[in-house]
């Protein structure tokens, strides 16, 4: 069945021509993406990649590209930690918009580079369900201020920034262009050729 999602190339081999799904021939490459919504779907496949990856060469460098505008705080966390826990280390490019978790996903990277014209967004994380009893409503407003220092600390982390900084930038959605992220500490390097090796 034709998947206008899956993109596929040709290669010949001494069989034949065969159809061969480019995330395939990226992976051989050491290369990963995040593109579209942080869900359980795609972070569930960029974890089994980066195991993969790991254990074909635990030194290594893995590069994940990412367009995303975010997603499940949980699952990003799971690929945050894996991103970590792994011996290979994780290079991180943004194409186009990281945004929320995406942006934290990004921000976590050994390297951290981003084409000219993208963007991060950072923000606190968001009331995802409303309604219920008033201990329900206490619990989900405990859970989200526990998750947002959770989420702020690992910013902080990342780009040197004190957590007041941090927590007074994602009160509201706060963008951030190439060049003001690198400024900030979001970032390292603006690039404009993807083979770059570094």
């Amino acid at each position: 069945m034709y998947n206008p999602n899956e993109t596929k190339i040709i290669r010949e081999s001494s069989y034949g021509y065969h159809l061969i799904p480019i995330q395939d021939e990226m992976l051989s490459h050491r290369e990963v993406e995040l593109v579209g919504e942080v869900d359980a779907d795609a972070v569930n496949a960029l974890i089994r990649q980066l195991r993969y990856l790991q254990r074909e060469d635990p030194k290594a460098p893995v590069t994940l590209y990412i367009n995303s505008p975010g997603g499940n705080v949980d699952c990003g966390m799971a690929l945050y930690d894996v991103m970590r826990a792994v011996s290979c280390p994780v290079r991180t490019v943004c194409m186009g918009l990281a945004a929320s978790m995406a942006a934290l996903l990004f921000i976590s990277g050994a390297e951290r580079d981003m084409l000219p014209h993208s963007r991060l967004m950072i923000h606190d994380p968001l009331i995802v369900q409303t309604g219920g009893s008033a201990l329900k409503l206490k619990a989900v407003s405990d859970d989200l201020m526990e998750t947002r220092q959770i989420i702020a600390r690992v910013i902080a982390e990342h780009s040197g920034k004190s957590m007041e900084e941090i927590l007074a930038r994602t009160a509201s959605d706060c963008y951030f262009r190439a060049e003001a992220a690198v400024e900030f500490g979001l970032a390292d390097h603006i690039i404009t050729n993807l083979a770059e090796d570094r």
